[in-house]
């Protein structure tokens, strides 16, 4: 409905010698929040210059221009500086209801980004250390993006960019050298690990680590093979994780990638003339842009993250001519990013304005602090899924004991509930960890939305045979506001991708629930009159609300 909406406003404007593309107007287009101001609402301000008239006065104008309300509309009227399209019911509820029924999984996608490149660089753990519970948020909102991305036409490109390089390696080896233990390594890689960088870590051991790391970088075979094996061992337990989560990758590089590419770039920016020394190191001076120094070449030799990061960038436009490349990162890494990117365009690359920082809060206990250790422990991610799934089978030996499947049910309603409870939240804001909370069936909550799912599921299997007279006639308010809030499903994933946002379509997916739930009180389905409409609409229903979910990374269930 919103594209007729556009096309009539592109019309009228035409015959004003306004030329404003469909496009445009799309995005201008709003939803008003008040239902007595109409279903779509055009703003003329943007017409003011062009027309030298206030805004009010365009509205009046338009809906003249626009003479005959369209069958579509019950009526269009111009209110202050809005133009309000009110849709005909009728004509909503057949249009909608038919096309996700027609669509499934392939409703609310759109082409907008056909023949377009987004990378995303997200989750990144660190190799040899725990997947810890920091690295989450990256993942899970990354993910997301990515998957709006995709809804719109954009080919994604997922990176797991691995933390594989640095000083830590040396104080692995230093580690494995004080208290190596292949069985051990074998039986639990990454807590045995976590020991190694935990005694390579002590004081006494700092030149030595040092040392260690210098041989790596130097080809060192004992040291390089080390590497190798922490490497693969932490690649297996990451691969394990991420199956569980659901996740997948399009490309697992690391920062090593880089190691034999960086001095071209450090040539490149000598040669623009952009590397300064300081102390017997090289820097970028962005300080006339309120950026401070961005260090390129320690005094030891040793590149830092801002060369690799720049070397990374580039290798990256060669090989996949992206049209944005977005880093999910946290917002603890906004200076780093800001100077990254504007040492890209002091080098002339134009693509450097397509780079973004997506940044996200931390995750907060119970009590509003860092949600980092309990009790001095690290803790692993591991541990909060199979805490989260434990949960979930108990809360559902409670509430259905006889369901099927139990185990894989308690998996998707453990995943689907930490999931949504980080992206309900507006990703740059820091969170409260709560699993307890996560885990509610009532409420703001993950199993909430697979509950709801699953009612609608239940009501489509007990039909057996549908009756052939389908009414549309005579809408009542809760079936129109089921409508509503489907139709509005394409403009919600619009509005995600471009704020970069996935909690609106978390909170799109909750409202859509908490409408189907009241329609479902108080109109009956079964035996009513208007059962095939009704089976029509909960059908149409449980496929928006699957196709929001799988925005958010989450599975639905059929039963709960």
């Amino acid at each position: 409905m919103k594209e007729i909406v556009a096309k009539i406003i592109e019309t009228a404007l035409k015959k004003e010698k306004i030329n404003l593309s469909q496009d445009k107007i799309l995005e201008l287009i709003e939803v008003p929040r008040e239902a007595t101001l109409g279903d779509f609402a055009f703003p003329c301000f943007v017409l003011a210059s062009q027309l030298k008239s206030s805004p009010n006065k365009i509205a009046i104008k338009l809906r003249e221009t626009i003479g005959k309300t369209p069958k579509e509309f019950e009526d269009i009227q111009s209110v202050g500086p809005y133009l309000n399209f009110f849709v005909d019911r009728k004509t909503l509820a057949v249009k909608t209801v038919q096309e996700v029924i027609k669509l499934k999984e392939k409703y609310g996608s759109s082409n907008e980004g056909k023949g377009k490149v987004i990378t995303i660089d997200m989750s990144s753990p660190n190799i040899a250390k725990p997947f810890g519970i920091g690295h989450l948020r990256s993942t899970i909102i990354g993910n997301s993006i990515g998957e709006i991305s995709k809804k719109l036409g954009y080919r994604v490109i997922k990176i797991n960019y691995l933390g594989d390089w640095g000083t830590q390696f040396g104080k692995m080896i230093v580690g494995w050298k004080k208290l190596g233990n292949e069985t051990e390594l074998k039986k639990d890689p990454i807590k045995f690990m976590l020991k190694l960088y935990v005694e390579g870590n002590k004081e006494e051991y700092e030149q030595e680590a040092r040392d260690w790391f210098k041989k790596l970088e130097n080809g060192d075979k004992e040291a390089t093979a080390l590497w190798k094996k922490f490497k693969e061992l932490s690649l297996k337990e990451f691969d394990e994780l991420y199956k569980i989560l659901g996740i997948n990758f399009d490309e697992i590089s690391g920062e090593s990638l880089y190691n034999d590419k960086m001095d071209k770039t450090i040539k490149e920016l000598e040669d623009k003339k952009l590397l300064k020394e300081s102390d017997g190191a090289l820097v970028v001076d962005l300080e006339k842009y309120g950026l401070g120094v961005s260090l390129i070449k320690k005094s030891d030799g040793a590149t830092l993250y801002a060369t690799r990061d720049i070397t990374a960038a580039i290798d990256r436009f060669k090989r996949y001519k992206f049209s944005k490349m977005i880093y999910e990162v946290g917002q603890e890494q906004k200076l780093h990013f800001q100077q990254f990117f504007k040492i890209l365009e002091l080098m002339g690359y134009d693509w450097a304005k397509d780079c973004m920082h997506v940044y996200h809060g931390l995750y907060l206990d119970k009590d509003g602090k860092k949600f980092a250790t309990r009790k001095g422990k690290t803790v692993f991610m591991e541990d909060i899924l199979n805490e989260t799934m434990d949960l979930a089978k108990k809360r559902i030996e409670d509430k259905n004991p006889k369901l099927k499947n139990k185990k894989e049910a308690a998996k998707k309603i453990a995943i689907g509930a930490i999931f949504y409870g980080d992206l309900k939240n507006f990703r740059a804001n820091d969170m409260v960890f709560d699993l307890d909370r996560f885990l509610e069936f009532e409420g703001n909550t993950g199993p909430y939305l697979l509950y709801s799912y699953a009612r609608a599921k239940s009501i489509l299997r007990k039909v057996k045979a549908r009756k052939t007279n389908i009414l549309f006639e005579d809408l009542e308010e809760k079936e129109i506001e089921l409508v509503k809030k489907i139709s509005e499903f394409s403009s919600i994933i619009e509005k995600a991708y471009e704020q970069m946002n996935p909690s609106i379509i978390a909170n799109y997916s909750y409202q859509l629930a908490q409408i189907f739930n009241e329609f479902y009180h108080e109109c009956p389905v079964m035996g009513s009159d208007k059962e095939t409409f009704r089976l029509m609409l909960v059908e149409a229903f449980s496929q928006v609300l699957k196709n929001s979910l799988a925005l958010l990374g989450i599975e639905t269930l059929e039963e709960m």
